[in-house]
């Protein structure tokens, strides 16, 4: 995937995910909270697993190589189980406010954890636009004395909450060369029975089949083919930048519910508006280019016969482009304008 196709993803997928939340809040009255969030989840994981078989015609064995299962076992761990509980034990004891603040924290921590941990490059541009789009959330979500009215052990939780998605994120990168639909998939299914059975434990009642299934369509859209996007994304441009085009989604939900439901838009809307806009700015006009080397490596994902992709075939093709299949990469070093996608997570 080039680089404007990647970013392009990233802020569809923030679109999606931005929107599922005032779609959702219909829902939250009705619903309780953690098995609202079983049902997105779960809706995700089903409705991807359709899509999943009618794409490949039956129940297709996982491209997904060996090495590559506890990367994603942590992030179904880390994201889709972990962090739920602990921001559904959050709100408990905090406000919405509160919580939309302290989840702002998941793009620096996404961040941190991708340069400090997994050594993806920084610039200071790529560092001053992450901080430009949290503070535009921030902004956002920012309500006078909601901060003195959460105690602090839930503002902890939804801390670690956002802790936990930042490490989803970055063990996420580590299989995003494979099958995207296939990760969201299991993923959202793994989320879903595990919080659906959480919130039986607990005692929740089944609600309406109408809001069950309005529930698990939002959860298709915005958690699920979200996700597909944001693993699109993550193979093009790493975590860090993923991260932050994906944070701009509190933003883009605020637009979709002044625009659905005829929200006012505040002098704040505005301003988030532009510091989001001048983050985005930065990381579009980034410009990151040196001599560097690419190990051997053998993987497959979708790709084009390009500069890094110089392979013969020894299977039947077509000529058709993009095309997916496990091929090796020799060793080379060169010079060029490059993000740290799959090909380029060498250190600096």
């Amino acid at each position: 995937m080039t680089a404007p196709a990647a970013i392009l993803a990233a802020l569809i997928a923030a679109l999606l995910f931005g929107a599922s939340t005032p779609f959702a809040k219909l829902l939250v009255g009705d619903i309780p909270p953690i098995l609202l969030a079983g049902l997105l989840y779960l809706g995700s994981g089903l409705g991807l697993w359709l899509l999943r078989l009618a794409r490949d015609r039956g129940l297709a064995t996982p491209r997904l190589p060996a090495r590559e299962w506890p990367w994603l076992l942590g992030a179904i761990a880390s994201g889709g189980v972990l962090a739920p509980v602990l921001l559904m034990y959050g709100l408990t004891r905090t406000s919405a406010a509160t919580a939309s603040l302290l989840l702002n924290l998941e793009a620096v921590f996404t961040a941190l954890l991708a340069w400090i941990v997994f050594h993806e490059n920084a610039g200071r541009r790529v560092v001053l636009g992450i901080a430009l789009i949290v503070a535009g959330g921030v902004l956002l979500a920012w309500t006078p004395g909601a901060m003195v009215a959460g105690a602090a052990r839930g503002a902890g939780a939804i801390a670690l909450a956002a802790l936990c998605w930042g490490l989803d994120n970055n063990l996420t990168r580590k299989v995003a060369a494979s099958d995207a639909l296939f990760i969201a998939a299991t993923k959202g299914l793994g989320a879903g029975i595990t919080n659906c059975a959480l919130a039986a434990a607990l005692g929740a009642s089944l609600p309406s089949p109408r809001l069950i299934g309005a529930a698990m369509a939002v959860g298709l859209a915005g958690y699920g083919l979200s996700l597909v996007l944001y693993v699109l994304a993550l193979r093009g441009l790493g975590s860090a930048r993923t991260g932050a085009y994906f944070s701009t989604a509190p933003f883009l939900g605020a637009a979709v519910a002044m625009l659905a439901f005829h929200e006012p838009a505040s002098a704040a809307f505005w301003l988030a508006a532009l510091l989001m806009a001048a983050g985005v700015w930065l990381h579009l006009s980034e410009h990151h280019e040196h001599e560097h080397s690419h190990e051997a490596l053998t993987h497959a994902h979708p790709h084009v016969h390009d500069a890094h992709h110089q392979h013969e075939h020894d299977l039947a093709w077509d000529g058709t482009e993009p095309h997916s299949h496990p091929h090796h990469h020799p060793p080379l070093r060169h010079r060029h304008r490059h993000y740290p996608d799959v090909h380029h997570r060498h250190r600096h």
